[in-house]
């Protein structure tokens, strides 16, 4: 049991200060090293690590292949990345909390990141599915770089560059081998 006081948040705190304090952690610093940084960590490699296959699979076969490879991907990817983060270290040496809770985190968020830009290969018109996830893909880095900005004081302009190039990268390596 802890004898240590916790104290609300100021009045005039913001709504996500007083969110992150009635859900129990100690301040901002605390959930972002707890929640953010995973999460963020997940939501990266979900959304970037898929962009090759999915579209890959969509230049070169159909919608319906690109489907199942971003499922098998994002499951996949989410499986590694949770069981990565839960096994890299405990918790107690860094002050991050429960492995297991991170690993949840950061799995879900992969998987979460790379579900996204695979739905809209329900569309069979394999085109006009790429079209659709070319814009989900943005909306994923707009929110990354959101993200970036809100908790980790990094500026729009830079963190928007800083996403899309590992977006980009990735994508070409997808398009590249599509059309091989």
């Amino acid at each position: 049991m802890s004898t240590q006081v916790q104290t609300p948040p100021h009045p005039r705190s913001s709504r996500i200060a007083r969110i992150i304090h009635r859900w129990g952690f100690e301040d901002e610093r605390d959930f972002v090293l707890r929640v953010v940084q995973p999460a963020l960590v997940g939501m990266i490699d979900g959304t970037v690590s898929s962009l090759a296959p999915i579209f890959a699979a969509a230049i070169s076969s159909n919608s319906h292949t690109a489907l199942l490879v971003g499922f098998a991907t994002a499951l996949g990817a989410g499986v590694s990345m949770g069981w990565s983060e839960a096994l890299s270290d405990t918790g107690k040496q860094t002050g991050r909390g429960s492995a297991v809770v991170r690993g949840a985190i950061t799995g879900g968020m992969t998987t979460l990141g790379g579900i996204f830009h695979t739905l809209p290969f329900l569309i069979s018109n394999v085109h006009k599915a790429l079209l659709v996830a070319g814009c989900v893909v943005a909306f994923e880095l707009l929110a990354i770089a959101w993200v970036r900005k809100r908790f980790l004081h990094v500026s729009m302009r830079s963190s928007l560059l800083v996403v899309t190039v590992g977006g980009m990268i990735a994508l070409a390596i997808g398009v590249g081998l599509g059309v091989s």
